[in-house]
């Protein structure tokens, strides 16, 4: 059975049997969830996030659900010797950082206002639609509102199987305010309401 021990820096190694590391020390993902009793909240959050690889998060729904994400993801770590281990965490957990820090100084210096969503307002100039997973929901909504003439309220439910209130919510909100587009609603004349991207 493979050892971990994990640092201040939230660095995780497999251990060698004769390496010695200072930090916490755990073998088992129960044993992991014991020492994350005792830590802050946000701890999870910031070693999940020091994992090469792995996609960031902000915030997880459990501390259960933390450490079985954790446990899952640094059993890959057993692939190299532990100097090599050791070497990849903590390369992954500096990338994570710096890109922490050059994220968050792209955002102060240009703190643009999110667009208003579904308000009928123009686009400004040089807005382009932000980019979305290939084969996501936001992706199809997207390319709905995309097309030429846009898409109704009834297109967008049908093809993401939403109602009508989580459609509207989903432009609002992650369209407008967390993509920061401006998405136009008219009605048209027979009684439609007709999105599309500004």
């Amino acid at each position: 059975m493979t050892t971990y021990a994990i640092d201040a820096e939230n660095s995780i190694t497999a251990l060698g049997s004769q390496q010695a590391f200072e930090g916490e020390i755990f073998a088992s993902q129960q044993e992991l969830e014991d020492l994350a009793t005792q830590w802050p909240a946000n701890r999870l959050v910031e070693v999940w996030n020091s994992i090469p690889g792995v996609p960031p998060v902000k915030k997880f729904a459990n501390q259960k659900s933390a450490v079985s994400r954790i446990w899952k993801a640094i059993q890959s770590l057993d692939g190299g010797s532990p100097a090599e281990t050791a070497t990849t965490a903590t390369k992954g957990a500096n990338k994570a950082k710096a890109a922490a820090k050059k994220s968050k100084k792209a955002k102060t210096a240009a703190k643009p206002k999110p667009a208003k969503a579904a308000k009928g307002k123009p686009a400004k100039a040089g807005d382009k639609p932000a980019a979305a997973r290939d084969g996501s929901k936001k992706a199809e909504v997207l390319g709905l509102l995309q097309r030429k003439g846009g898409a109704t309220l009834a297109q967008i439910m049908k093809a993401t199987g939403w109602q009508a209130h989580s459609v509207r919510g989903f432009i609002s909100g992650a369209l407008g305010k967390k993509m920061g587009l401006t998405v136009n609603s008219e009605r048209r004349e027979d009684g439609e309401r007709v999105y599309t991207l500004g």
